[in-house]
């Protein structure tokens, strides 16, 4: 991996060294040329009897005091042993070892040195300990900040793949921003990402940051099974037939490949090339592994979010079509009822007369006929009721101010309860939302008549920073709200929950026993040049406009 160097630690670390204490380090370093090969044989002998690996042997003996000797005989500047130093303890902090592990095997090296210089004057082996002990000080100063530069790269990148999980929009945007950390952290020259759904037969393919197209290979799903976990893929070896992209073979000196699985449904791999030989150290394919199955639990669950959501509009399209299939299905009700139903009221009302007309002579059949009579023009007047009710022709010719007005007048004059209504004149708003509002204001009031036993009811209706405010609040008995939304058989207030949530609006309820209710709405309006105009209010002729003028005078 390439990780950044911060060569201002080396030269601080380097600066601790006082100028005699350069002079007596080279004279360690010159006392100890001569032992170092015997000194790196016991010191390697003695990490294999402590259980390091090869790779993790090979690394500690080149942070030792013998290979700074090696470096300062051949006039090197210490700034460049601890170089090696910083690279080395890189490493050994991806080979997985601890610090104290690290300070344990240098301690080991120590005593190694001591038991080669026991022989010597006791002023000069004096001298060559403490240079020794100041050497072994910069040692661990070095391999400490080369620790804490690989903890905060892998700290860094867990914190981009968390950024990535919040901020993302959908999952493929998720898995490129991922597939892009976890190709800076490890300083691969280019990177692939390929997801195969076994349900849906499909393949995702991504590919940073070299811009070109990942060509799938035509046996990549018969590969899956043997990139089921991580592998180290060489150039011109057999282990290049695993690599799911056609146009990488004999591209890059070494690959990485991660799995990408999911339960039985998603399986995949993150490739990763690199133009040199790059060894795959244990703390990287660790990282690498637990990233990457944390970037395919985190896009199962946005991609699981985006299902919901689509799924919720859909059902949110249904509700809508089936309001506009209910507010159709009144309208064809209402025409029926007035072309058939209340034409022949009127023609049997127009027989009644006539007959009573007619039977004059006969007190008790006139006075049994006036009687249908005034029942079949109760009839008439019901159907009308029914038919406003249904289907309000005043709403689409005159709009929603003098709709909510007539139906308020007929409320207050059908169940004398005390209305108060507050509503400044309204812009012209969509059909939808004004035949929405219509059916709110018009469900609050049949609450009110068949549950609330009120007196009063106040009723504000305004339109004000983009948002229509709807209060319907009376004086009843009030009820318990958990109770009465519990209620099965509460179609109205689910039916005004769902018609406010379509809209995108909030709905409010209030209400305990004895205090009355309050419902309380808002809707989100369009801006004024979004607003659409009733579709049958603009062609109408102002013949017409004066008649259901003259209509809504007479119900007020």
């Amino acid at each position: 991996m390439k990780a950044l160097r911060q060569p201002l630690a080396l030269a601080d670390t380097a600066d601790l060294l006082s100028g005699q204490l350069i002079v007596e380090i080279r004279r360690l370093a010159r006392a100890l040329r001569p032992r170092t090969p015997r000194l790196e044989r016991r010191f390697l002998t003695e990490l294999r009897k402590l259980g390091f690996s090869p790779e993790q042997r090979q690394a500690l003996a080149r942070v030792t005091a013998g290979a700074a000797a090696e470096m300062l005989e051949g006039r090197r500047p210490l700034a460049r042993f601890l170089e090696h130093v910083e690279y080395n303890g890189r490493r050994l902090a991806k080979l997985g070892l601890e610090r104290s592990a690290v300070v344990s095997a240098l301690q080991v090296y120590d005593r190694l040195v001591a038991d080669e210089f026991r022989n010597l004057d006791r002023a000069e082996w004096a001298n060559l300990r403490w240079a020794s002990e100041q050497l072994t000080f910069c040692i661990v100063l070095t391999l400490n900040d080369a620790f804490y530069q690989v903890r905060e790269a892998e700290t860094a990148t867990f914190y981009e793949l968390f950024q990535a999980e919040l901020e993302s929009n959908g999952q493929r945007e998720l898995l490129e921003r991922s597939l892009a950390t976890l190709s800076r952290f490890c300083g691969a020259d280019a990177g692939r990402l390929f997801l195969f759904d076994r349900e849906k037969r499909t393949w995702l393919s991504l590919g940073l940051p070299d811009g070109e197209e990942p060509r799938l290979v035509k046996s990549a799903e018969e590969l899956l099974g043997r990139l089921s976990k991580p592998r180290l893929i060489r150039r011109r070896s057999a282990s290049e037939r695993l690599l799911l992209d056609r146009g990488w073979r004999g591209r890059y000196a070494s690959c990485w490949s991660i799995p990408l699985a999911s339960g039985s449904r998603l399986s995949g791999a993150i490739q990763l090339g690199f133009r040199k030989t790059y060894e795959w150290l244990p703390r990287e394919r660790q990282l690498l592994v637990g990233a990457a199955e944390r970037c395919l639990l985190a896009s199962e669950k946005l991609r699981l979010a985006e299902d919901l959501a689509a799924r919720e509009e859909q059902v949110r399209r249904l509700a809508a079509h089936m309001l506009e299939v209910e507010e159709r299905e009144r309208r064809r009700i209402s025409r029926e009822l007035h072309d058939e139903a209340g034409q022949l009221l009127l023609y049997l009302r127009l027989r009644l007369e006539q007959a009573e007309r007619a039977a004059l002579k006969n007190g008790a059949v006139g006075e049994a006929l006036a009687e249908a009579r005034e029942l079949a023009g109760q009839t008439v007047l019901e159907i009308r009721r029914i038919l406003a009710d249904l289907s309000p022709a005043v709403l689409e010719q005159l709009g929603l101010g003098a709709a909510v007005r007539q139906l308020v007048n007929r409320f207050r004059e059908m169940h004398g309860i005390r209305v108060v209504l507050d509503m400044p004149k309204l812009r012209p708003l969509p059909k939808q939302t004004e035949l929405v509002v219509y059916r709110l204001v018009q469900e609050c009031c049949s609450n009110v008549a068949r549950h609330s036993g009120a007196s009063k009811v106040n009723i504000s209706l305004r339109a004000a920073d983009g948002v229509l405010r709807l209060r319907v609040e009376d004086d009843g008995v009030g009820f318990r709200l958990n109770e009465a939304l519990a209620r099965r058989e509460s179609f109205g207030l689910a039916g005004m929950r769902e018609r406010v949530a379509l809209m995108g609006g909030r709905f409010t309820l209030e209400s305990r026993p004895g205090h009355g209710s309050r419902v309380s709405i808002e809707l989100p309006l369009p801006e004024k040049g979004e607003s659409e105009p009733a579709p049958q209010r603009a062609g109408r002729s102002e013949k017409h406009r004066a008649v259901m003028q003259r209509r809504v005078k007479e119900d007020v």
